[in-house]
């Protein structure tokens, strides 16, 4: 199951599989070292694109990369068997030690707060696979980030579906005094903690919050209506928005309902992108990645539906109205964030660095 690179690889790493693991029933994780021997940078909490090419075009999917870069371990990703996905199904019923993988690297703003914030103790909140990237992040987090304390819950329908369990409690046996650790099991007969509902969450937090609200960061991975839950929940108890932290970690890659800019002009773009500067033209109903990769221009994307974060991109100039967001956070747009996979220019011409 090799994927060979394109004959423009200017964008591409290719990747050997090194070790592949079962962590539970459809789930597996795959270490995977770089063909040339140049590290893959990236930082914990970021997931890895990675690129199939086919008489029928290209496909990308992103795998959270459950390994930490701070403990210098093998560059390491997990994957979940979908029933209808391509780039799952080859993965898990297929892939062999010793193939290679094309990716176009790591990226995603899933990651911890810069060394120096506010930010002192962080709740991690994972249900099912929602978990892999915050593997990362706490041992990340326990190892490199000394000022930062860690409480985990992690949701089950029952034990023998959680991944990692047997490390992340030797975690908090190595971590005491900096990390707290609850699992809660849909099958538990205790059915005040069988799942983290509402009142559930509120009290853990009540309890084991060591520092005001404002110095606490939630990250929350998992379904959607598991998502959706929590951050109800942390607004209702008086966490601020941008105190909490979403993985969107669903493979629905439905298109959102189409959504007309309120200008629909053609504006020149302006592109700086890996050393290079290039222009485009970009107007409706083509958004700003659609228009990029019409003119030949290689970008980096991923869902395309406004989900994932991949084609990140900073405003330097202009407006870029997004038709769809699930990513950005109110202060990440007033910082000059943009998706370009949803992006439209509007009021005149722009100019982006893309990310």
């Amino acid at each position: 199951m090799t994927h060979p690179i394109p004959d423009d690889n200017r964008y591409y790493r290719s990747l050997i599989i090194r070790h592949i693991q079962e962590e539970i029933p459809g789930v597996k994780t795959f270490a995977l070292e770089p063909e040339d021997g140049q590290p893959l940078p990236y930082k914990a909490g970021q997931y890895l694109t990675l690129v199939h090419h086919s008489t029928q075009g290209e496909v990308r999917r992103s795998y959270s990369i459950t390994s930490s870069p701070a403990l210098q371990e093998p560059l390491t990703i997990g994957v979940k068997r979908i029933e209808n996905g391509l780039f799952s199904r080859m993965l898990i019923d297929n892939a062999r030690v010793g193939d290679k993988l094309i990716t176009t690297g790591a990226a995603g703003l899933f990651t911890l707060p810069e060394e120096g914030t506010v930010y002192k103790q962080i709740f991690f909140l994972a249900a099912g696979s929602g978990i892999t990237p915050i593997f990362s992040l706490l041992k990340t987090l326990l190892h490199a980030r000394p000022e930062l304390s860690a409480v985990l819950f992690y949701s089950n329908s029952y034990p023998e579906k959680a991944m990692f369990s047997e490390p992340l409690q030797q975690l908090s046996t190595q971590f005491p005094e900096r990390m707290h650790t609850e699992f809660l099991y849909s099958n538990s007969p205790d059915l005040s903690r069988a799942r983290l509902h509402k009142d559930l969450l509120q009290r853990f937090i009540s309890s084991l919050a060591k520092v005001p609200h404002d110095e606490l960061l939630f990250y929350i991975c998992g379904p959607d209506n598991y998502m959706r839950l929590m951050s109800f929940a942390l607004r209702q108890y008086g966490i601020p928005e941008p105190n909490i932290r979403k993985e969107i970690f669903n493979t629905d890659i439905r298109k959102p309902a189409k959504v007309i800019p309120p200008d629909t002009a053609a504006h020149k773009v302006t592109l700086h992108i890996g050393g290079n500067t290039q222009q485009i033209v970009s107007r409706y109903p083509n958004n700003i990645l659609q228009s990029a990769r019409q003119a030949g221009i290689a970008m980096p994307y991923s869902c395309e539906t406004g989900k994932c974060g991949s084609c990140l991109a900073r405003v330097l100039k202009g407006k870029v109205w997004m038709s769809y967001n699930e990513v950005l956070t109110e202060r990440d747009i007033e910082n000059g964030m943009a998706l370009t996979c949803v992006g439209f220019p509007v009021g005149g011409d722009v100019e982006m660095e893309i990310l």
